[in-house]
Formats: structure tokens, C-alpha cells, sequence
């Protein structure tokens, strides 16, 4: 069953992807992986197992200093965490 999910999933390019930089680039990734998440009725691990290679630059930084003293956390839990960073910010 899981390996039938998996082919229908998109490929990771064609995930959005978040740098932290940018306006609105925060809105666009969390909309993205909210829309990706729902439409194929993907577990939250299935998410958050590709936030290594989805989060870039200053983004990919804060990911694994959050990651390394939280460990493991939900995709509800990660997306709070970017609208406290950079929501406001912008």
C-alpha cells in the first residue's frame, strides 16, 4: 500500500521548497506542502522525512538546529515554527 502512494506522490523537485527568503516565500511553502499533504492523504512522517532536502539555504540552517533539539516533530509542529521565524519577518 505504501509503495502504491509513493508512485503517485510528486518527485521532490517538484515539492515546493523553502530558503527563508523572500516575502512571501514562507506562505507559498506552507500552502504547497498543506495542498501536497491533503491531496495525497500523505502521513505527516512522509512529509516531514523530506524537510532535509526541501528546506535551502538560511531555511535548511534553522531546519537542523531546530531538528537537532527537538528531534522529530509533525508537520503541524514545523509549520507553526515557520510562521514564528518568518511570518513576521516578512
Amino acid at each position: 500500500m505504501v509503495q502504491a502512494l509513493l508512485k503517485e506522490v510528486p518527485k521532490l523537485k517538484e515539492w515546493p521548497h523553502f530558503s527563508g527568503e523572500g516575502e512571501y516565500d514562507q506562505m507559498e511553502f506552507n500552502q504547497g506542502i498543506d495542498i501536497i499533504k491533503e491531496y495525497f492523504e500523505l502521513p505527516e512522517i512522509l512529509v516531514t522525512e523530506r524537510f532535509n532536502t526541501l528546506f535551502t539555504r538560511s531555511a535548511h540552517r534553522w531546519y537542523i538546529k531546530l531538528r537537532q533539539a527537538h528531534g522529530h516533530q509533525s508537520w503541524t509542529w514545523w509549520k507553526t515554527q515557520i510562521i514564528n521565524k518568518w511570518a513576521n519577518d516578512a
